[in-house]
């Protein structure tokens, strides 16, 4: 482990929201084309299928460049690595923006996505340059961001969608991101944290390999399908490529990802754990809005607009803001293990209770309120445990990795979801099948599912030493 000279120290006060605000822009860049979906063939004259790939290939720079971000950050500072995650956010951001084509588009939401690795850097920030007293709250309060953007992000996205040139949008975000990144340089100091070793190139491009070609299986089987040879070829580069990275990187004296440190109980169950919460927390943005917005001819719908349902989801994101207090007061009272098998406990716990409460829409204003509650204490929890359980040297490449962990659950999820709910809108001739709230309700019962098997991992959690 070197020790590299830090900045000038700078107040506690002001380095958390700063680092805070970066998180949020990451988490606002994710969600907020997400409005647009629908829209996207027409905007961009593009094939659906086509437009798709705006999503997709978010999906896939953000999973190939968090872990990566994460490791450059330990070798060369990790205020240095926030810095370059937010500036491909704004350029990103413009150039979609300055978007009329789909080619354009893609390009604009692969640099979003490869600057999705912020959230990470900034925890693992917190970790290096808070006094120890500070970092509990700090860093659950980094982790609501991801949570409080999406529901910031969601009415945002909707309410200029409707009623302006998407456009808008991106400018937006870019211009927010722009005042991120100038906060971030004139705020925060670098951690005097580095480690040692050269860049494991080799280690980078077989993880990018196979983790493409995993994601693209489970985001385009639906489409593509799932025994075509667009789907099959990736699979089986996944399946060849991935045991061949893992050897190599077991070689290394410096690897990219630290697989003898993941095997660790703690980080193992830790990560595993987190696949499955994450499935659970992007079942609530895949089901709550569609309840919201099927037309209430369906027999299940709430018929609300698009900016309606954004407004019904963002009490979830306030109480993800304002639960990381209590958070960091349950994991400084009884371990970071509690908290997370606490949330975990509450998502599945309210996921199993919506299927009774889906008739009004302040019902499901309060499962969106609940879950935002379970996923709250569950994400501020995750980071904790991962980095009381690795080298100092390795914290921002660990807490990376934890983060491909969570996308690859909500890829997942997306997947599924889609797959669980398009039953809910199939028609015949008399109208919408009575299938619509049993499809819903199989949909609950798999992120309820997932959630609670989420808990019973963290069971195989150690006790924490008080």
């Amino acid at each position: 482990m070197l020790r590299a000279p830090a900045d000038a120290p700078a107040t506690p006060r002001f380095i958390v929201p700063v680092l805070a605000s970066g998180g949020l822009v990451a988490a606002i860049m994710q969600t907020i084309v997400v409005p647009l979906i629908p829209s996207l063939p027409t905007l961009l004259d593009a094939a659906p299928d086509d437009a798709s790939w705006v999503l997709t290939a978010t999906l896939l720079a953000g999973a190939v460049a968090t872990p990566v971000a994460g490791r450059m950050g330990d070798m060369f500072g990790k205020r240095r690595m926030m810095i370059v995650s937010l500036g491909l956010l704004v350029v990103g951001a413009v150039c979609s923006a300055l978007s009329g084509s789909l080619a354009l588009m893609v390009v604009g939401r692969v640099l979003q996505g490869a600057g999705a690795g912020a959230i990470p850097l900034g925890i693992s920030l917190m970790k290096d340059i808070l006094p120890a007293d500070r970092q509990g709250s700090a860093i659950a309060f980094m982790s609501s961001t991801m949570g409080t953007g999406a529901a910031i992000g969601l009415p945002a996205s909707a309410l200029v969608a409707e009623n302006a040139d998407w456009h808008l949008l991106f400018w937006g975000a870019g211009a927010v991101g722009a005042l991120a990144l100038v906060a971030v340089v004139a705020v925060v100091p670098e951690s005097g944290l580095r480690a040692g070793g050269r860049f494991d190139v080799v280690g980078a491009a077989g993880l990018a390999v196979w983790l493409t070609g995993l994601l693209l299986v489970i985001s385009k089987g639906n489409t593509w399908g799932w025994t075509s040879p667009a789907v099959v070829g990736p699979a089986a580069v996944a399946a060849v490529v991935a045991p061949l990275w893992a050897m190599f990187e077991l070689r290394r004296k410096a690897p990219l990802v630290d697989l003898r440190t993941t095997v660790r109980r703690p980080v193992l169950v830790t990560n595993c754990a987190s696949v499955l919460i994450g499935f659970a927390m992007y079942g609530s943005v895949m089901i709550l809005p569609q309840l919201l917005q099927a037309p209430r001819g369906t027999g299940f719908g709430l018929g609300q607009s698009m900016l309606a349902a954004g407004l019904c989801m963002a009490p979830s994101g306030l109480v993800m803001l304002f639960a990381s207090p209590l958070s960091a007061r349950l994991t400084a009272a009884r371990g970071a293990r509690t908290t997370l098998l606490v949330g975990a406990t509450v998502l599945g716990s309210a996921f199993a209770a919506a299927s009774f409460l889906m008739h009004a829409v302040w019902q499901i204003v309060l499962i969106a309120i609940v879950t935002g509650l379970g996923i709250a204490l569950a994400y501020a929890a995750m980071p904790t445990l991962i980095m009381q359980n690795v080298p100092v040297g390795e914290t921002a490449a660990a807490n990376g990795l934890n983060t491909l962990m969570r996308s690859l659950g909500t890829s997942m999820s997306s997947a599924i979801m889609a797959v669980l709910l398009a039953d809910a809108f199939v028609t015949t001739g008399g109208g919408a099948l009575p299938t619509g709230l049993g499809a819903f309700r199989l949909a609950y019962t798999v992120a309820a599912a997932a959630a609670l098997t989420g808990a019973l991992l963290c069971l195989l959690l150690p006790r924490e030493r008080r």
